[in-house]
Formats: C-alpha cells, structure tokens, sequence
C-alpha cells in the first residue's frame, strides 16, 4: 500500500508555498481534534466514533504528492503518538463501561480503534522523518496492533488490511535486534490467525510455514510458532473446518519445532518441553482419532519417558487404544492404574470406566463399579454413570439383569443414602423407572417388574414420598397383571391403595376383577370408582375398552350405561354424548336376546334428540350427518329384523323410531324423506299384525297414533310416485307403499265404531285410479273386503271388477288371477240380496264363457273352468224345482256349453246332453242349437 492512496483526490497546488501555508492550516485542524480526543473522559466514549468520522475527514486533505516538511513530518509523527496514547488511556477506561448496554459498549470499542487507524494512518503519512530509528518498524507496528484490535472486534477485512500494510511496511527494512524481528514473527502468525477464522486454512497454513523463515533463534519464537500449530491442530482435531487439512502434519509441526527451539536452547527449555508434552499428548489423541491404535501407543511410550507428571489423559487414550487393539486385559490394567493414582481426577475416572463399559460390555460392569466405589469419594454419581452406561450397551435382557443386580447391591445402595445424595438418588430411581418403563412398552413384563422394583429402593419411606411409592405399587400391579399373576397384582394394589387410595387403583382393581371372570365384582367395582376423590369420567371409557379387549360384554353395557348418566349440561366428558349411544347400543347386538334393551337405550337416545336439537346431539357436518345416518340405518334395521322374527309389537316401534330420525334430516333429503314414508307405513302394517297375532282389537289410542301415522305418510306419497316415473325399480317400491298405505287404512278404518263402509270404498276408488295400483293390489283388498268382523260386499265387488277388468286389459292376461276373480265375483253375486241375483250371476257366467272362448288348452286353469261348468249346471236344479223351466233350460244349456269348452270333461258332457235332451222331450221345448245362448 502506498501513502499517495490515502487521499488520492488531493491534488498538487501551484506553488510550494501554497501548499505548505494550506497543510499548516490543516495540520493545526488536525491537533485541534487532537486535543478533543486527549479530551475524552471514560463518561464520553461513545463519542470516540464521532471525533474519528471527523479525523478522517480532516486526514483525506493530505496527499502524498506533495512533500511535507521536516518540522511537518516530526509535527504529524507527534500528532500520531498522542492519539494512539489517549486510545490506550480510554482503554484503561473502558473497565467502567461494564453497566453499559451492550450496543454502546461495541460502538465505543469501535470508534477507539478506528482513533488508532488514524494513528496508523498518520504515521504512514509522516514517512521517515531524520531522526527518528526505525520508523518503518514503528508504524508496521501501529498497524499490527490495530489490526489485532480489529480481529478482536470479528472484522476479519480490515485487520487483514492492517497486517497487509504492516508487512509491506517491513519488507523493505532490515530488522535488527531481537524486538523487530519478533514483530514479524506476530505479524505473519496475526495473519495465519486472520485467515483461519475466515475460512481460508490453506492460507492460514501458508502462512505458518512463512514464519518459519521469521525465527530468530530464540526459544520464545519457536514456543510460539508451535503454540499456534498446535492450536490450529486442537481446533481441526475437534472438528475439521477443512477435510483437506492434514492434523497429523500440523502437530508434527508443532513437535518438530519444540525439539528444535529445545536443541538450539540453553535456557528456557522447561516451557518448551511442556509444550512438547501437549503436542505428543493430542497427536496420540488425533492417532486415536484415525484409529491408528499402535501410533498412540508410541506417542504414550515417549510421554511416560519424559519425567514430570503424567497428565490423566495419557492412561486414557492408553486404555481407548488397548481397546481399538482389541486388548482388554491390558486396558483393564490401565483403568486399573488410572483408579489407584490420585493425581487422575475423578471425572477422568468414571469417563474412563465408561469407555471400558462400553467395549467389555456389561460382563465387566459389577468390577467397574467396585473400582469406583474404592476411588470415588462421592460413588453416588460414578455409581449413576456406570448405570447409564449399562443401560445403552449390552443385550435387552442381559444388561437389565445386570444393572439390576447393581441397583440391589448394599454396598450401591449405601452410597445413596443420606442428604447429599438426594438428587443422585432421584436420578437412579428414574433411570431404573425409565428403563422398567423401556420394557413394559416391548411388552417384557417379567424384567419391567424386576426394574420397577429395585428402583424402589431408592425412594425413601417417609410421608414426602408416600405417592411415589405408591406409583410403584400400581406400576407393579400392572406388570403382574400383564403375567396373569393376579394374586401378586391384586397384592400390590392394595399395597398402593393403602398409601394413596385413587381412581387409578380403583381401575386397576377391576382390571384385576375382569382377569378373574368376575364380572358381578368388574360391575361394582365401577360403582366404587364413583365415590374416588378423584374420579373422571374417561375412566369409564376406559373400563369399557378392558371389558371389551376382555369378551366381557355386560361389563362393558354395564360401563357405558353409568356413563350416560353422567351427562349434563357443561360437564366437561370424554366422547360426545351420541358417540356413547352409540356404542353402547353396537354392544348390545352381541346378545341375540337384547332387543328391549336396544329398543330403550334407542328411545332414549331419541328422547336427547328432541330434547337438545338434533345439531347438538348428533354434531354438525359431515360427522353429525354420518351419526344420524347410524342411528336411523340401525333402528330400520333392527324393525326390519323384528319383523322376520314376528316380533311385531318391537318392529312397530322401531320403525316408529325409525321414522323420528330419518324426520331429522329435513324435509329438503328427498331420500330420507322416503325412508319416513316406509317407516311409518311398516309400523303401521306392525300394529296391525301385532293385534291380529294377539287375537284383539287395538285400542283407540293406538288406532289414532295409527291414523296419523298414514297421514304423515300420505303427504309424502304423491311426491314418491312422481319422482318414481322413469325408474322402474324406485316405482315397484313406491307402488307397494302406496298399496300398504292403502291397506292398512282400510283396516284401521274396519276398526272404528261408526260405519265406514262409504270411507272404506272411496279410499279403495281413490287407490284404484292411481298408477301404483295393480291388479294383485286389489284381489288382496277385494278378499279382504270379503272377511273379517265387518265385511264391505260394496269394496269386495269393486276391487274384483276393477281387478277383471285390469286383467283382461292386459296383453297377456294372468288367467289363474282371472279364474281367482271370476269364482269370488260369482260368489259375490250369490250372496246378494236383490231379486235379480240370477241374472248377476249369469252374466258373470256368460262373461266368464266368452273370456274361455279362443284360448288355447290348459290356458285356463281346469279346475276352475269344471267349478263354472257344473256349478252353472247345478244352478238349473234349483230352477226346476221352482218351476222354471226356461230358467233350467238357461242354466243347463250355460253348463254344457262350458262344459264343452274345459278339457277332461267329456264324460260329465254326454251325460249331462242327454239330461239335458231329456229336460227339453218332457217340457216340450223346441230342441236347441248346439251354441251357449
């Protein structure tokens, strides 16, 4: 760096004269602010920064172009060294910034050493006055120690600026005496130390290797060269900013250099030698790093040559590299030596015994233990260590026998005794806790039990520590309980119970009970569990859950049951409310024979939907709307069961239930709403069967709950129909419900008092001239109409004409139903009471004649067709009693001509021809043709 580069912008005056008269003005500038900096007290540091700022500017009006004057050189050397003297009294002073916040306090440091750049700055202006000894030397040495300051401060740049101008600063001077040359020794290892905490270690190395050639024979230089290898070697051994840096060679470096600054020495050798100790003491620690287990070894065999005072970390590399080499008994022979030499620090000693834990395994851990229970003076917390270490080696189940038969030793549990150990002992309680913990998780009850239970011997008996013991019962109630050893467990819950008696003991209790198949006591005891101090509801859910796991399902009914009747409003419960319905009632389902009890767990849940709200009771969205949906799904289904099993009186209300929740959707759920139509209809039909099995009338009450049952149903039912018109499937259904709807009603119409023939036709009419009407429909009603305590000859006859009728509509007519319809309509019109009830019947007869006529044989059903053929012949029989003989002749003449037309009856013809011929000789008749009239 030259001096012309400080303030370039400077340019040369005309004349010298100018030029002098111009710096004298800003040389007296410059020693004004001088004297301000002289000026500071500790009180105004923070103002340092701000004096600087203006230094800076009051510097940059001098250039190098112009040449100052001797007495302006001497003058500005003079200026420079007082204010480097009042930055070192202001750095006296900072000692009493130690209340100042921290920001002032950096900003403060900062503008001090930007006062000792000026300083730098204006030595390196001044030059080299005549006069003065080794000016260069001098102001290198101002830029190296600012440059430190700037390193202490992290800003890497600028103290690299700084020791980049010192050493351009000493390059062209010859050091002489020992002080100058000790200067660039600092400076090129201040700069090694620069580059390394920037991250450029191969600079930083470079730079160590060039300071080499900066020893100046003394012993202090070749000390601190390798003092800062062997640093740089701690920090790459610790961790490696660089992969590519060789420790190995930089404390072999080091090594080298204290054999050398020793070999040239004849006074000073002593820090030399200790620090040869260091270094041979990492390298065995870096050969132990890379594994080279024989290179320690060598490194530990120079060491114990040296005299003086093992250091404790020799024994224990010493040990770590019997261990690489796979040579136990001699690194059990170090631990050894390490345990009896007191000058090893304790620390050292248990850090040793866990290395050798670790690689002996816990075979060696009880003689471990004994070593540092003979060397520790305070065992509690090597005994600690010890069982740590056991705990992350070794096999699950050998180092759990293992620390157990430590954790149980006298001699163990003696140091653990007493006040000091107390935190000692809390920590060996929740190791042994933790680790039993460990195995009860994988499910290895037997050594969680043993765990469990030496860590009771380190919880004191007194009343401070009642409840921790009584953790330990219960914990130990439950491993017993996992080995189906119930009488240990049922002991050691009791045991705890004593102590501290809780729900928790309650609950083990009837896990206990369950084990046992007792299900009366699982019951009460659950009652009990009411009556806890502590009790909380999810317990019950709880023993709900072990009652299942356990097939005990009345225990479970039995859990859930007490639990619905803890709801109130805002009680704070474990589950909703609904999801307990639930899945008390999915429980239930398990007993074949539970369905009363369904039936009122379901009304039940239906009485809190009407009374809270169907939202609050079922939740919103999606999760209430899939609630609702089980609650209606399962009710129907249950309906649906009652009625396969002829339990009618339950079908019907469970279809009534039914019908309440699928109602909860809304009338906006076309399907749902369906669902509601079926279900009140079904449970309506259910009623019915329900008094026809029972041989008994319904009562009034039920016949109007009945009645309005339909009604509901009967607004729903057009809109079933028109929605049904383009799905074949969804119209069968609705038709059958519109032909259930219609039925039922007929019958609760049967069962008023009053007379409701008139209703009952019309509601017959009104069905019959809907499309859901079919012609099974009304033979069903027709035949209905023809039974029971009040029959309706006006409904029967109708719905069997209007039934013929549909029938012979029919492209292909069902003439079995025909055969059906025709007997019935005939025998309706024999039961009339009219005078013309002959020729009711004959025409029906005739009817019945011309629908044979042109069909094909057996197309008719032969039974029917011989009923019409000889009941119309055996109608003439009457007839001639009476004397009516063209009445007879009328009759036969029907018979034989559908005699004639039925297959299978030829024989009953020529009889009943020459009857017939006969009746005709004796009344005189004409002889007649051989067609039916």
């Amino acid at each position: 760096m030259r001096i012309s580069e400080l303030s370039p912008e400077i340019r040369i005056s005309a004349s010298t004269g100018e030029a002098v008269a111009s710096h004298v003005h800003y040389l007296d500038e410059l020693e004004s602010l001088v004297k301000e900096v002289e000026s500071l007290s500790h009180d105004e540091i923070s103002s340092a920064e701000k004096i600087a700022v203006r230094l800076r500017k009051s510097l940059s009006h001098f250039t190098a172009a112009i040449s100052l004057s001797y007495s302006s050189k001497v003058r500005v050397w003079k200026l420079s060294y007082r204010i480097w003297n009042a930055c070192v009294d202001l750095c006296n002073a900072s000692n009493a910034l130690s209340s100042v916040g921290t920001s002032e306090s950096c900003r403060s440091l900062v503008g001090q050493a930007e006062l000792r750049q000026i300083s730098s700055e204006l030595l390196l202006l001044a030059g080299n006055p005549q006069g003065i000894p080794s000016p260069a030397f001098k102001c290198a040495s101002f830029f190296y120690r600012t440059g430190l300051i700037w390193h202490d401060l992290g800003m890497l740049d600028r103290a690299a600026a700084n020791f980049e101008r010192a050493t351009d600063l000493t390059s062209s001077a010859h050091a002489e005496g020992e002080e100058e040359k000790r200067l660039l020794l600092d400076l090129s290892i201040a700069r090694a130390r620069t580059a390394w905490e920037a991250n450029d270690c191969s600079l930083a190395i470079a730079f160590l290797g060039r300071s080499k050639s900066n020893l100046f024979g003394s012993p202090t230089g070749f000390q601190v060269l390798a003092e800062q290898y062997l640093q740089f070697g701690k920090i790459c051994l610790r961790s490696s900013p660089d992969a590519s840096i060789d420790v190995s060679k930089l404390l072999s470096e080091a090594l080298d250099l204290c054999e050398k600054g020793i070999s040239i020495s004849t006074s000073g050798i002593l820090d030399l030698e200790r620090l040869k100790v260091r270094c041979l003491r990492f390298m065995a620690a870096e050969r132990l790093q890379v594994e080279d287990y024989e290179g320690v070894l060598r490194c530990v065999r120079i060491l114990r040559g040296i005299e003086g005072e093992e250091h404790p970390s020799v024994g224990y590399v010493a040990m770590k590299a019997w261990i690489g080499a796979g040579r136990m008994a001699e690194a059990e022979k170090e631990l050894k030596e390490m345990m009896t030499n007191k000058g090893v620090p304790e620390i050292a000693c248990v850090t040793a015994a866990e290395a050798f834990l670790a690689a002996a395994g816990v075979e060696a851990a009880k003689s471990v233990m004994l070593m540092l229970l003979g060397r520790c003076r305070f065992g509690a917390g090597a005994a600690l260590r010890v069982l740590r270490r056991v705990a992350e080696i070794g096999g699950s189940s050998g180092r759990a026998r293992v620390a157990a038969e430590l954790a149980s030793d006298e001699r163990v549990i003696a140091l653990f005794d007493g006040s000091v150990a107390v935190k000692e002992r809390n920590e060996m309680h929740a190791l042994l806790w933790n680790w039993g913990a460990e195995h009860f998780r994988s499910k290895d009850y037997k050594i969680s039990s043993e765990l469990f239970e030496k860590s009771m011997l380190y919880v004191p008996r007194d009343e401070e520590h009642r409840t921790r013991r009584a953790n330990c019962f219960r914990v130990l109630s439950l491993c017993h309980l996992a080995l189906a050893q119930l009488d240990q467990a049922q002991e050691f819950i009791d045991q705890a119970e004593k102590l501290e008696p809780n729900v928790k003991c309650s609950f083990l209790k009837f896990k206990i009970q369950l084990q046992k198949e007792d299900e009366e006591a699982a019951i009460n005891q659950i009652q009990a569990m009411l009556g806890c101090i502590d009790f909380n509801p999810e317990f019950l859910t709880l023993c709900s859950h072990e009652a299942i796991a356990c097939q005990s399902f009345p225990v479970a009914v039995a859990s859930l049951s007490v639990l619905l009747n803890l709801y109130s409003p805002g009680r704070v419960m474990p589950m909703q409310e609904v999801a307990v319905f639930r899945n008390l009632i999915a429980l239930l389902h398990r007993n074949p024979e539970s369905e009363q009890e369904i039936l009122k767990c379901t009304r039940r849940a239906q009485a809190r939907m009407t009374e809270l709200g169907s939202e609050s009771f079922f939740g919103k969205g999606a999760i209430g709307t899939r609630e609702l949906g089980w609650f209606a799904g399962n009710t129907w289904n249950m309906g649906l069961k009652m009625g396969n099993d002829r339990k009618y009186k339950l079908c019907a209300e469970f279809f009534e239930l039914a019908a309440d929740f699928f109602s909860a959707f809304g009338e906006q759920d076309e399907e749902k709403q369906m669902m509601v139509c079926k279900s009140l209809i079904l449970c309506t039909g259910a009623m019915l069967n329900a008094a026809e099995e029972d041989k008994a009338s319904m009562i009034d009450s039920d016949v109007k709950k009945a009645v309005e049952m339909l009604h509901r149903a009967e607004k729903i039912l057009p809109s079933m129909l028109l929605s049904a018109d383009d799905e074949t499937d969804n119209l069968v259904e609705a038709s059958n419900l519109c032909f259930l709807h219609t039925f039922n009603t007929y019958q609760l119409l049967n069962m008023l008092d009053e007379d409701s023939s008139n209703q009952q036709l019309q509601l017959t009419k009104s069905f019959a001239s809907t499309k859901a009407c079919k012609p099974h429909n009304l033979l069903h009603i027709g035949l209905f109409a023809c039974q029971g305590r009040k029959p309706n000859p006006k409904v029967a006859e109708f719905c069997f004409s209007s039934c013929l009728s549909s029938l012979l509509s029919s492209p292909t007519p069902d003439f079995q139903m025909v055969s059906i319809v025709l007997r019935k309509l005939i025998c309706l019109a024999n039961l009339g009471r009219t005078e013309n009830k002959d020729e009711e019947a004959y025409t029906i007869y005739r009817q019945a004649y011309q629908i044979i006529v042109g069909l094909k044989e057996g197309e008719y059903p032969m039974e029917e067709g011989k009923w019409l053929a000889m009941t119309a012949w055996n109608k003439s029989g009457t007839a001639v009693r009476l004397g009516q003989v063209g009445m007879a002749r009328k009759w036969m003449k029907m018979g034989l001509d559908l005699g004639r037309r039925i297959p299978g009856m030829e024989n009953y013809i020529r009889t009943m021809e020459e009857c017939f011929a006969k009746f005709e000789a004796e009344c005189g008749l004409p002889k007649s043709s051989s067609q039916a009239a």
